[in-house]
C-alpha cells in the first residue's frame, strides 16, 4: 500500500532542518506495526545511577540492529538485539526517503502521557558529524519539542502523528535538543522508533550523558 500523504513538510530551522511526513504509513499500517512491535519486542523499564540513586527511566525501551551497534549512554552500554520483521519492514520503507542505510534503532514505548523524554540531542561522537535520524511515531500524537542550545528562547514545536515520520539532518542535533514532555491529557500508548547509523567500535569506550 502507498502511503496517504507521501508528501513532507520541508520545516527550516536556524542551523538545521527537519522533513515531516504527517502520513507516511497508512492508519492501517500503522495499527498492524504497533501491535507486531507491542507483542514481538521485549520492552524493559531501564534505569540510571543520577547523583547516587537509582532512576528508572520513565518509559520502556529496547535497543535493536545489525551486530556490533552497541550504543552507550547514562554509564550503560547496551548490545543491539536482533532485527524483527516489523522493524525491518520499517527501515526498508524509510531508507529511501532518508537516503541512508540504518544499522541501529532505539525504541521507546511511552505507556501514558506521565512517560516523557527529557531534554537533550543525539550528538554522541559514535553516531557521526551531522547524523541523519528517521523517527517513526506509531500510537498516540504527542508534543515534539525542539530549542536552540545557545537561545532557549528559540524554540519550535509539532504534533508527531501515528503513522507519522521524521527526519532530522544537518547540523541540527549539535544546535538543537528536542523533548517529549508529559501531558496530563490521557493518552493511549505510543511507540517511537528512532533509526540511526552507529559506527561500529566505538560505542564500548563512550559514555552518553544522562537522559531521563
Amino acid at each position: 500500500m502507498f502511503p496517504e500523504d507521501p508528501s513532507p513538510r520541508y520545516i527550516p530551522l536556524k542551523d538545521g532542518a527537519l522533513e515531516y511526513y504527517p502520513s507516511f504509513f497508512t492508519s492501517s499500517e500503522a495499527d498492524s506495526l504497533r501491535q507486531q512491535l507491542l507483542e514481538q519486542v521485549a520492552w524493559k523499564q531501564e534505569s540510571m545511577t543520577l547523583y547516587g540513586k537509582v532512576v528508572p527511566f520513565p518509559r520502556l525501551m529496547a535497543w535493536h540492529g545489525d551486530a556490533g551497534s552497541a550504543y552507550a549512554f547514562s554509564g550503560v552500554t547496551y548490545q543491539p538485539q536482533p532485527w524483527i520483521p516489523p522493524l525491518l519492514e520499517i527501515k526498508q520503507r524509510i531508507e529511501p526517503v532518508a537516503g541512508v542505510t540504518f544499522n541501529s534503532v532505539l525504541l521507546n514505548l511511552y505507556r501514558d502521557g506521565k512517560d516523557s523524554m527529557g531534554w537533550h540531542a543525539d550528538d554522541e561522537p559514535e553516531l557521526g558529524r551531522n547524523p541523519v535520524i528517521a523517527s517513526v511515531n506509531l500510537g498516540a500524537a504527542r508534543r515534539f519539542m525542539l530549542r536552540h542550545r545557545q537561545d532557549h528562547q528559540l524554540k519550535y514545536a509539532l504534533e508527531l502523528q501515528h503513522g507519522s515520520l521524521l527526519i532530522m539532518k544537518d547540523q541540527l542535533q549539535h544546535y538543537w535538543q528536542h523533548q517529549v514532555p508529559k501531558t496530563t491529557r490521557p493518552l493511549p500508548s505510543r511507540i517511537n522508533l528512532t533509526f540511526r547509523v552507529i559506527k561500529k567500535g566505538n560505542a564500548d569506550t563512550l559514555q552518553r550523558k544522562e537522559l531521563i
